[in-house]
Formats: C-alpha cells, structure tokens, sequence
C-alpha cells in the first residue's frame, strides 16, 4: 500500500494512477484527516468472474401458475404455520 499526501498526489497523479492500474493500493491523505483511495474502473464486464454465484432454475422461463396470480393467500408462504405469520 502506497500512502501519499494530496500535494504529492497532484504532482505525480499519472504515476499514481498507473500504480493503481498495476494492482497497488493507492491512498492519498488530506490534511484534515480525510482518506481517500484511488482505484482502477475496468471498462468492460468480464465474463465468468463469479461461477457459480447467479443460479437459475431450470423452469424459470416457465408460466407461473393462475393460483400466483390469483390466489388470495402468498404462494411464497405455502407451508408456513400461522403462528408464523
């Protein structure tokens, strides 16, 4: 981790940045005791960074039944006991 003062930042903030873009952590303090981190922004999306984490059902494209539509009680509560509600 690279801590520098906001003046130092100004002077060398292209060096700074491709620091950052390297994989260092940049932080640059105030005077006052503000804290600041300087971070890439990757400009793209990359495909397959978290597998795993989004699962879809294999029926998610399938209609819902009329009773979720209709159905006076909440079909994501089917099974709770009424001391549960």
């Amino acid at each position: 981790m690279r801590k520098v003062e906001v003046r130092e930042a100004k002077e060398r903030l292209d060096e700074l940045m491709d620091e950052a873009a390297d994989g260092t952590e940049v932080v640059i303090e105030r005077g006052d005791g503000a804290v600041f981190r300087l971070v890439p922004v990757l400009k793209h999306r990359v495909a397959g960074l978290h597998p795993g984490a989004i699962v879809m059902s294999d029926d998610f494209d399938e209609p819902l039944p009329e009773s979720f539509w209709f159905s006076e009680t909440d079909p994501l509560d089917e099974g709770a006991d009424e001391d549960d509600v």
